[in-house]
């Protein structure tokens, strides 16, 4: 009775939770569910406290789903593991996803062949416009192998389709591919860096090593940005860089960053980041937004008036992925209501996203976060290291990067911070939305009021 309670909890976090995040930290965990309590176990002490900064929330509302009462949640670590048989050579990555001894967790996000496709997007679905035509076309041209070169870099804003491209190159080279079995890694850049630590701790970087470096016949990384300052994960990234390219591997990396915008990073590695193509995806224009809304209405099962399709590409204009998800809850909405999707209801819906005819400036955007944080435009610039201010000013720094052509450098002085104090507070907001903490909804909320 109590297992089935946590297997009903399991698939809320699935469906609620990043693929990765959830493969990564939800499934190594053992629980015990009573009536108003689940315990869980952690396979160690480093998963234990990661689930505990920033899970327990998540756990606890899915828990709050199947009990009907919000539980108590506890996390410890379990006292004993079953150590596998030890094998003469290590599985290949891909046709059994690599399972570590000592409650390592598998290789996350996505790592298959054409028996367990995962892949969220292809290119059939991907929209084409001038914004981000030499990137598709860079895409497609390297699981073909005309693109010179193995490597690819996919730079943008977020929402724009840099995670969109990554899953389509995984699925076309899953599908074209003349191996039984093509290895593919997708993760994140943080992902990866914590399969490190988890490696080091359980003894077996030997094993991690091989396992990226040996095995991979494709490796698509995402958020590389998240390497900086850490110099440990830049030495591994690079040397697992170099190996793929002497195995004549495929890397395609994304990043909000250029390579040369990027803090704290070894000049070798930003020189490898650059050795490939560098593809830039710019916000869409009308017409590709509102091929978007076309185009999602037909993976939907369904079509919207001219008009609808219009409003919504006019309304919000630089977010593809707040674009899809407007037209989503539009359609949706409507079938739960059992009306037809009217004008009346896009506007209903619109009232939960930033609907701007014009990017904000620079000032709209200082005016919004003070508003919202209830601050001066004086606190927001001051050195004050207050929670709350630092929220703010972060937030402020994601805001003017997305809307406006100011460079980084242009953001931190008007902030009065410095250049990699801007790189690494926008990425701290794109991390707790990625990983949909309390605190990461409370940011969509404040960026999604942004009107200008």
């Amino acid at each position: 009775m109590m297992r089935d309670s946590w297997n009903k909890i399991l698939k809320f976090l699935e469906k609620g939770l990043n693929p990765g995040l959830y493969k990564v930290w939800i499934k190594p965990l053992k629980a015990e569910v009573s009536s108003n309590t689940i315990k869980l176990y952690a396979p160690n002490d480093f998963v234990a406290a990661w689930v505990r900064d920033r899970l327990m929330d998540n756990i606890r509302e899915a828990g709050e789903q199947v009990l009907g009462t919000s539980p108590k949640v506890e996390i410890g670590v379990r006292k004993s593991v079953e150590k596998p048989a030890v094998k003469a050579k290590a599985a290949p990555v891909v046709a059994r996803p690599v399972q570590a001894s000592m409650g390592l967790p598998m290789m996350s996000s996505a790592v298959v062949n054409t028996r367990f496709p995962r892949w969220r997007f292809s290119f059939d679905d991907f929209v084409i416009g001038e914004s981000n035509r030499l990137a598709c076309a860079a895409s497609r041209s390297l699981c073909d192998n005309s693109l010179p070169g193995d490597q690819l870099f996919l730079s943008s804003a977020p929402g724009l389709g840099k995670t969109h491209l990554l899953h389509s190159i995984g699925k076309n080279l899953c599908a074209s591919s003349n191996k039984k079995h093509i290895s593919i890694a997708c993760l994140t850049a943080e992902e990866f860096a914590n399969r490190m630590v988890l490696a080091l701790k359980a003894g077996e970087i030997s094993r991690f090593k091989s396992e990226f470096r040996d095995n991979v016949d494709c490796l698509l990384l995402e958020d590389i940005h998240f390497f900086q300052g850490k110099q440990k994960m830049q030495d591994e990234i690079l040397e697992t860089l170099k190996s793929l390219q002497l195995r004549g591997s495929k890397v395609v990396m994304t990043s909000s960053f250029l390579p040369r915008e990027l803090e704290k990073v070894d000049q070798q590695l930003v020189s490898r980041f650059s050795s490939g193509l560098l593809a830039l995806i710019s916000t869409p224009d009308f017409e590709t937004r509102k091929r978007i809304v076309e185009s999602k209405a037909s993976r939907l099962g369904t079509s919207v008036p001219d008009s609808i399709s219009e409003l919504l590409a006019d309304r919000i204009t630089t977010d593809v992925r707040q674009l899809e998800s407007c037209l989503q809850n539009l359609v949706l909405k409507a079938r739960l209501l059992n009306r037809d999707v009217s004008q009346e209801l896009a506007w209903q819906v619109l009232e939960n996203y930033s609907i701007a005819r014009a990017a904000p400036s620079y000032d709209s955007i200082v005016d919004h976060i003070c508003r919202s944080y209830e601050l001066t435009p004086d606190q927001l610039r001051s050195k004050s290291r207050k929670r709350q201010i630092v929220l703010a000013r972060n937030t402020a720094f994601f805001l003017a990067r997305k809307h406006t052509e100011l460079s980084l450098k242009d953001i931190g002085t008007r902030l009065g911070r410095r250049h990699s104090t801007v790189i690494k507070g926008i990425t701290n907001v794109e991390r707790e939305i990625s990983l949909q903490t309390p605190l990461g909804r409370q940011l969509q909320d404040t960026i999604d009021r942004l009107t200008p």
